[in-house]
């Protein structure tokens, strides 16, 4: 019985490289989640105002956002490894600093370089500018067939890792009306945890084994230049970038104000959200897991549409929910819908990239949304103070919805395919040439 359980968890298509990921992933999402709780607390327990916190976090989005498209440009080029152990070590930097230095000057850009900001409420373990190079890197260590279950145990262990932060965000031991100097040594046990963690992660990709080889170039054309534009990934590029802008709009408008809302609501607690968040981390581990399986039952894009209409829909009823555990349950099940939908969507992604631009596409695929979703969150905060509480939420949930079905719309006809030799979408092809080998389709329902 414990052998089949291990087996099923443990597949042989889980090499020493993915166990290597998943415990790298596991410490950074650990860190990441600490660092999640107690950044915006510690910032004004240092007297900045909430205009200057929230344009660290613009500053720190902008700055994750060029970092992460460089990541997914240069790691086609260079390799994954090197950014699985440099990115993982900016943030371990960037803890130190926040331990020990108050500045304003190099909290501003040591939360930038750390991506202190990236990610809030019950999610934010699965983000940092290295997620392109991370993705490539599972993508191409395991079977095609066993992708989804393979983005799933990320998912997972990213859950686990933000189950734990929440609880070791404690260590920051506060009280009212410090003075900056105890509010640093108040937070300090935090931060060097979260810069310790982070470090492991980078220490752990150092004895990944990332294979040499040589990169395809179509004949007759001379070998690609150090950076280019993915266009073999281009038909898949340009609706990626399409449906992730319209999601981005609904995160950016709900997303960072999950703790708010419920505050503002209900007067729940920090204790009691923290709870609740702790609940979502918990539940995901089953959702996470469960990912594949329901690709396989539903098809990989029926799945991901599911989840995204899901999450839209159940906001309403959240909102309009009269008491903070109704809104809490109803929360839970949204988020358990859109932990789901997370490892396929991403499995989906590497799957439709040409081999050699996966990195690239992951990249370049979330550009628009961080633009959309800075958009979104300047959006609610006027929304918040002019028309109501409910009103941001409303209007993500519209967005949501509409981006499930675009996302049908978009994808539920263009299932991945393997591209051919120019890097062109067979689908568009105009060649007629019996000579020519056929393109065949990989079905969505992996």
């Amino acid at each position: 019985m414990i052998g089949r359980w291990w087996k099923a968890l443990w597949p042989s298509w889980v090499d020493a490289n993915l166990r290597l990921i998943l415990i790298a992933r596991c410490a950074m999402s650990v860190a990441r989640a600490i660092a999640g709780v107690v950044v915006a607390l510690y910032l004004a327990a240092e007297g900045f105002s909430a205009l200057r916190i929230g344009a660290l976090f613009l500053v720190v989005t902008v700055v994750s956002a060029l970092m992460s498209t460089g990541v997914g440009l240069l790691s086609d080029r260079v390799g994954r490894k090197p950014f699985l152990v440099v990115i993982p070590l900016l943030a371990a930097v960037a803890a130190t600093v926040f331990s020990f230095d108050s500045a304003s000057a190099l909290l501003f850009v040591f939360a930038a370089v750390g991506s202190f900001g990236r990610g809030q409420g019950a999610g934010g373990s699965t983000v940092g500018p290295y997620q392109p190079a991370e993705s490539a890197f599972v993508a191409e260590g395991v079977p095609a067939t066993a992708r989804a279950a393979a983005f799933g145990r990320l998912a997972f262990v990213a859950s686990l890792g933000a189950l734990f932060g929440s609880l070791l965000a404690g260590l920051a031991s506060t009280h009212p009306h410090m003075t900056p100097a105890a509010a640093t040594a108040a937070y300090r046990p935090a931060f060097v945890a979260a810069g310790v963690l982070a470090a492991v992660a980078a220490i752990v990709a150092l004895w990944l084994h990332e294979p040499t080889h040589e990169r395809s170039t179509p004949p007759g054309r001379p070998a690609r230049a150090r950076l280019s534009w993915p266009r073999r990934s281009w038909p898949a590029l340009w609706r990626l970038s399409v449906t992730n802008s319209v999601n981005g709009l609904g995160i950016g408008l709900f997303g960072p104000f999950v703790s708010y809302w419920l505050a503002h609501r209900y007067g729940a607690s920090p204790a009691a959200i923290g709870l609740l968040f702790a609940l979502v981390n918990l539940g995901s581990l089953v959702s996470t897991l469960a990912a594949a399986g329901i690709g396989r039952r539903m098809g990989t894009v029926r799945a991901i549409v599911a989840a995204r209409g899901i999450g839209g829909v159940l906001m309403i009823p959240m909102v309009l929910a009269p008491a903070f555990w109704i809104a809490g349950v109803v929360f839970f099940v949204r988020m358990l819908a859109q932990r789901a939908g997370l490892p396929l969507r991403q499995s989906f992604t590497q799957d439709l990239a040409h081999p050699d631009e996966r990195a690239s596409v992951a990249a370049l695929s979330n550009l628009p949304a961080q633009g959309t979703m800075g958009a979104g969150q300047l959006l609610a905060g006027f929304l918040f103070d002019e028309v109501g509480l409910a009103a941001p939420f409303e209007l993500a949930a519209v967005f949501q919805c509409a981006n499930a079905v675009l996302y049908g719309a978009l994808f539920g006809r263009a299932e991945p395919r393997q591209l051919d030799e120019d890097g062109d979408d067979p689908a568009e092809s105009t060649n007629t040439d019996p000579a020519q080998p056929a393109v065949t389709r990989r079905s969505t329902a992996m």
